[in-house]
């Protein structure tokens, strides 16, 4: 495990003795971080071992199991917790006092393929993914064919109970993070996976309302793919790939790696101070210090 600074304006987000920390090692394929203020705790998805963990400094418990093939975890405005199931093919939603219900199943009375990853913007809308990987077999979910016939983007508002289709404009959407100042959304857009000519690229929308528009490329990730990654308060992207983490500018530029040597899914910023970079990759949660921190929990800290 290495971290390779390629741009030395951004040597600062790393203290000369930084090192990569390996937290957990007994997941099947570890997804979804998220991290809990209240307690000081990270919860993260084992999708195909269809279990849900909590890892805090003294350990790591099951959180729930079966999980219903969990995957994308985030933090409502009350710091409640959002979790995209493949198996219900529904967000769902855990109140403060742990009680389990489903948020939404279903965009115009179809249900969804299985909701992948999600983003809570400040007035609490909720924006998730909706790529196929659920219904394509029985390993992260139930085999089963779309109702949709295609993969999207959506809004959910709170306020009016409904479900918007912000943008059909992705092929195989599946990690997404706001902007700091909320102007733009970025997205992983990976058909690579199931198509040779395919896209491994991060991707972005401008941000009206509930709806994308004006989608561009930010960067073509290499090696792999891009699958989940986060944004920290500078707008630095943390971007997963085959083999660790890219540090990308919203530009485009790749200023820094944390080489993992495993499969990398997703990241988020936590921690008191939200300087810590909890990653999942494979069957590992790690954990890396920065110098920098995200911009999400001030609603309820």
């Amino acid at each position: 495990m290495t971290i390779n600074i390629y741009d030395s304006t951004y040597a600062y987000l790393f203290d000369q003795d930084t090192s990569v920390e390996c937290l957990f090692t007994d997941a099947v394929w570890a997804e979804g971080p998220v991290w809990l203020p209240d307690e000081s705790a990270v919860i993260f998805s084992d999708v195909k071992g269809n279990k849900m963990f909590k890892w805090h400094e003294k350990g790591t418990e099951i959180f729930r199991s079966p999980s219903d093939f969990a995957n994308g975890n985030a933090l409502w405005t009350d710091g409640s917790l959002l979790t995209c199931q493949h198996g219900s093919r529904s967000l769902s939603h855990t109140d403060r006092q742990g009680k389990v219900s489903t948020l939404v199943d279903r965009y115009d009375g179809r249900r969804f393929n299985s909701p992948n990853d999600l983003v809570v913007k400040s007035d609490g809308t909720v924006w998730f993914t909706d790529p196929p990987y659920g219904i394509l077999s029985n390993e992260e979910g139930y085999q089963a064919a779309s109702e949709i016939i295609g993969c999207y983007i959506y809004c959910y508002c709170p306020q009016q109970k409904q479900t918007k289709l912000a943008t059909f404009n992705t092929m195989r959407p599946n990690g997404l993070f706001f902007s700091p100042d909320e102007k733009t959304l970025y997205v992983a857009d990976m058909s690579g996976v199931e198509f040779s000519d395919g896209l491994h690229h991060l991707v972005a929308f401008d941000v009206n309302g509930c709806q994308l528009s004006n989608r561009r490329t930010i960067c073509e990730i290499n090696p792999g793919i891009p699958d989940g990654f986060c944004v920290d308060q500078h707008g630095l992207i943390y971007c997963s790939c085959a083999d660790g983490v890219l540090i990308i500018t919203p530009q485009g530029k790749t200023v820094a790696k944390i080489t993992l040597g495993k499969t990398t899914s997703n990241c988020t910023l936590g921690g008191k101070a939200q300087n810590q970079l909890f990653i999942t990759a494979s069957n590992c949660l790690f954990r890396v210090r920065l110098n920098t921190k995200g911009f999400q929990y001030n609603a309820f800290d």
